[in-house]
């Protein structure tokens, strides 16, 4: 899948011994928590965070992308009314909001990729269900950026009230640059601070504030919220449960008290969790709130000598709730999060904030009660509390430490347990893989008429039957012919295509089982490909096999190794418009940082050992197909020998690991499909 951005054949394996064995995952032995070579700032942040949006272009001339067309489809020339947003425009002048411009982001109040329909603000508004965008309206526009995964997606979604913003292409601006386009001097922008990381929010007023306009924080009501009233979905409440130890590895006393040495070490006295795949694995908890994610809404605060969960009460079983007892773990209520947040700065606390990832709400609550602490402490002489502060080596009063969570790159190096539990739920998932492509191909040879939604369909009913699955790990991308071509295409029954069997089709598509999460992307074709076809396959593997087999040193970016995917591409003229790889969860999240391997060079996260890595070139025709990875679409005479070799060993090691969980026509479909291949 393509969103960190994306999965062609396997994980990429990071220790250059076992890579050479085509083995996918390692074990070894590590501590839970990583020491950060930079050193925690008192104050301020110690690094500049992320721009507000914006994305690098790949790159210039004779290389091209295959950009979707600067032309949107045919339109009258008369704007169709957008119900939505004028209501919205109608609250800008309301007492207490008084604003020219509202900001609409993807996110949640965790800065989450998949979120609760409830927080789909974004689609609402616009209509654009990509998981990736921002939309903003001002008193007479109305515009959405998005990235070159959803170009296709959002002409088709958008009415034209909209302008589609195609964020990196050539003479695009970023989105506050817009704003500072649109706006006159004096002109007030709103954002709901909540759905904002604290950086994301700073970097957007820095911008905008050259240009004289003021960006304002709208705490007590989401705009969008406002006008969606009952229809509103309500938000999610189903229970939590306890991730067992044989998958997660470690306890979470083993993983708070290695946390705890970390705060000591920063100089920091507390921390903010708020990234919900971190506060799943560090608790060791998994729920069902958001869609493909078994992650659960809520913070954890962790203290030297306290740890406070804030999540609604209703989700917690008594299993959970002794679990977290045995840990040392309190509960609150999720919505008090701020009134905690003045507590800890009132009592002297200096708090670690992850500011690229923690809303600016609580930040800026923070901050404001630092504030105030100075205020009164400066009035009414030197307090009688002690507990945070007058040591030798900390400055008197609460202060912030800005520095990335820890609790990131631990959760990124996984332990035995965890890299096992993934090796098992890859070798079940495979097996469903398997029986779904041997009943595809009987149910073509019988000229059978299935949709996109129906393959999407059968292969959750191959997979719901493999032991330990849950759900999905994102919206299967089932796309044929020209759908392949949509980064991100989701089928949607009224709409969907019939499968062509003289077309590509392209199948991406993950799951979620107790012990693992998976993400695999294979392309194939019925009848007979294309020479074009085959050519530019051929090239995806290419560039798949060639970051397989790469070797360096250790501390390398994946920015470095990303032009090993693109290479073969590239000497034929070709491009595809997302990352190469991301980082995958242990039974969490499908997209996973710190670590990827992408042309964005921004990220300098180094590549260790424990990571799981996807490897996942593409290549996508714009109103033709998509590729993303299969064997009878490669043109043998483009690989070389090498090359024939790493192929037939991975097919030697998918028979030998997974024939053993298939029996029948599946097995006798595995043994005709991994047979070795030799050049005529």
């Amino acid at each position: 899948m393509h969103t960190l951005p994306s999965h062609a054949m396997r994980p990429l394996c990071l220790n250059p011994s076992l890579c050479s064995s085509r083995f996918p995952f390692f074990s070894f032995s590590i501590p839970i928590f990583h020491k950060f070579k930079n050193n925690p700032t008192i104050y301020k942040k110690s690094q500049k965070g992320p721009p507000f949006f914006s994305i690098r272009c790949c790159g210039s001339g004779s290389v091209t992308a295959k950009p979707s067309w600067e032309l949107r489809r045919n339109r009258a020339a008369v704007q169709e009314p957008d119900e939505k947003v004028v209501a919205l425009r109608q609250l800008f002048t309301k007492p207490g909001i008084g604003i020219d411009a509202y900001i609409i982001p993807s996110q949640d109040a965790h800065q989450s990729e998949f979120i609760a329909e409830c927080y789909m603000r974004r689609a609402y508004i616009s209509g654009f269900t990509g998981s990736a965008g921002t939309a903003i309206v001002t008193k007479d526009k109305a515009a959405l950026w998005t990235d070159g995964r959803y170009f296709l997606q959002a002409e088709k979604q958008l009415n034209s009230s909209w302008k589609l913003m195609r964020a990196g292409n050539f003479g695009v601006p970023q989105a506050s640059e817009w704003l500072t386009d649109v706006l006159a001097p004096g002109g007030r922008v709103g954002i709901d601070p909540f759905l904002f990381s604290y950086d994301a929010a700073e970097e957007l007023k820095e911008v905008i504030s050259k240009k004289n306009l003021e960006l304002v924080y709208l705490y007590d009501l989401n705009l969008v919220d406002e006008i969606w009233k009952e229809s509103r979905p309500k938000p999610p409440n189903k229970p939590i449960r306890v991730h067992d130890l044989k998958y997660a590895g470690i306890d979470v006393v083993s993983k708070l008290s290695s946390l705890r040495a970390e705060l000591v070490a920063a100089g920091s006295s507390a921390i903010v969790i708020s990234m919900l795949d971190e506060v799943a694995w560090l608790l060791n908890l998994r729920g069902s709130d958001v869609p493909h994610s078994p992650v659960m809404y809520a913070y954890l605060i962790v203290e030297i000598d306290a740890a406070k969960l804030f999540v609604d009460d209703s989700k917690v079983t008594s299993e959970v709730m002794y679990h977290l007892k045995k840990a040392g773990v309190e509960l609150r209520p999720y919505d008090s999060i701020l009134s905690e947040i003045r507590r800890l700065a009132a009592e002297g606390a200096h708090l670690w904030l992850d500011t690229s990832s923690v809303n600016a709400a609580i930040v800026e609550t923070y901050k404001a009660a630092c504030d105030k602490y100075l205020m009164n402490r400066g009035s009414r002489g030197k307090t009688k509390n002690k507990q945070y502060f007058e040591s030798d080596s900390l400055p008197v009063g609460p202060s912030g430490v800005y520095m990335q969570s820890p609790v990131s790159l631990a959760k990124a190096l996984k332990n035995p347990s965890e890299l096992e539990g993934m090796q098992n739920s890859h070798l079940r998932d495979a097996a469903a893989l398997a029986q779904f492509w041997c009943w595809l191909e009987e149910e073509i040879h019988k000229n059978m008429k299935l949709t996109e939604v129906d393959l999407a369909d059968k292969l959750l009913e191959f997979r719901s039957k493999q032991d330990g699955f849950l759900d999905t790990s994102f919206d299967t991308i089932s796309g044929s012919g020209a759908n392949g071509a949509i980064i991100h295409y989701t089928p949607e029954a009224e709409s969907c295509s019939v499968v062509d069997p003289n077309k590509l089709f392209l199948l991406d598509s993950g799951a979620q089982y107790v012990d693992g999460t998976t993400d695999i992307t294979r392309t194939v074709h019925f009848g007979e490909p294309t020479a074009r076809e085959k050519e530019c396959f051929t090239c995806v593997l290419k560039g798949h096999i060639a970051l397989d087999e790469a070797v360096f040193p250790e501390n390398t970016p994946g920015f470095v190794l990303d032009a090993f995917a693109r290479s073969a591409l590239w000497k034929i003229g070709l491009d595809y418009r997302h990352g190469t790889g991301h980082g995958v969860g242990a039974a969490l999240n499908v997209h996973e940082g710190p670590q990827s391997i992408s042309f964005r060079y921004g990220n300098v996260t180094p590549l260790q050992k424990g990571m799981i890595v996807s490897n996942e070139p593409g290549y996508y025709e714009d109103h033709a197909f998509g590729i993303r990875i299969e064997t009878k679409l490669v043109d043998l005479s483009l690989l070389s020998i090498e090359e024939m070799e790493w192929l037939n060993s991975y097919h030697s090691q998918v028979w030998e690991k997974v024939s053993p969980l298939l029996e029948g026509s599946a097995r006798q479909w595995l043994w005709k499909n991994t047979r070795p291949i030799t050049k005529q």
